[in-house]
Order: C-alpha cells, then sequence, then structure tokens
C-alpha cells in the first residue's frame, strides 16, 4: 500500500512567482526522496516603492512514503 504525504513551502524569488516555485521544490528535494508534484496554493508579493520586490509561492509538495 503507498502512502503520500505532503509538506507546505513558501518560496521566495526577486525574479518571478514561477521562478519562487522552482525554489521551493529545489530545498525541498534536498532533504526529501520521492517527490512527485506539487499544487500553488497561493502566490503573493511583497511590494516596496511601487515596485514588487519579492515573488512568494506557496506550495504543496507530495513524496512518497517508502519503507
Amino acid at each position: 500500500m503507498a502512502v503520500i504525504k505532503t509538506i507546505d513551502l513558501v518560496g521566495v524569488s526577486t525574479e518571478s512567482w514561477r521562478d519562487a516555485a522552482h525554489k521551493a521544490l529545489q530545498e525541498a528535494t534536498k532533504t526529501l526522496r520521492n517527490v512527485e508534484g506539487f499544487t500553488v496554493l497561493e502566490t503573493s508579493a511583497v511590494v516596496q516603492e511601487a515596485e514588487i520586490s519579492e515573488y512568494h509561492t506557496h506550495v504543496r509538495i507530495r513524496f512518497r512514503i517508502t519503507r
């Protein structure tokens, strides 16, 4: 029987929401095995002086638990 576990992370980038999601995935795969995918839950941004200074992407990463 397979079991899938999830964790939520927020990636941060000065480039784009896509880059922020990629950074969250990169960080997760440093310590997790068997990552199967992720869902973007939310995007947001930090604004300074009428410009976006940071892009935030909240993702839920799925990985398979193995013995």
